[in-house]
């Protein structure tokens, strides 16, 4: 790694850091949190295993039973056994959830969306061109 390298990657740390604290805050006042929603749009394409949840928040399965636990309490997911395998716990959105998790992305759309409104043409565009190399920087 050169130190040109280490020096941007640093540089992206913190605006990503900046980015994720931006995100936290304006939807402090939301119905659901920034953790809550990210784990809702995990299952929108299709229900998951426990394990596989924890595994891709990066958190241990007791903290994503913890997470699991409060969104099934406010009706936002369900829980049940998976059909092949009755001992494996398989989490799905229900009608409710699908509708918090669109509210909550229309609204952090939103702010994005203002947030680039006062931006210049050539700003936005520098964004909108950083977006490939962004999806390649997240592809392991």
């Amino acid at each position: 790694m050169t130190a040109s390298e280490r020096e941007l990657a640093e540089r992206l740390s913190q605006r990503l850091r900046h980015v994720v604290l931006m995100l936290r805050r304006d939807g402090a006042d939301q119905p659901i949190t920034s953790q809550q929603l990210s784990v809702l749009a995990s299952l929108e394409r299709e229900p998951r295993r426990m394990t596989a949840l924890a595994a891709e928040h990066g958190v241990r399965l007791p903290t994503m039973t913890a997470q699991v636990d409060r969104l099934e309490r406010d009706g936002l997911i369900t829980r049940g056994r998976d059909g092949t395998d009755a001992r494996v716990v398989v989490v799905r959105l229900t009608r409710t959830g699908i509708e918090r998790m669109s509210a909550g992305r229309e609204h952090r759309i939103g702010l994005l969306a203002a947030r680039l409104a006062r931006m210049t043409d050539e700003e936005r565009a520098a964004v909108d061109a950083a977006l490939p190399a962004l999806d390649k920087l997240l592809t392991p």
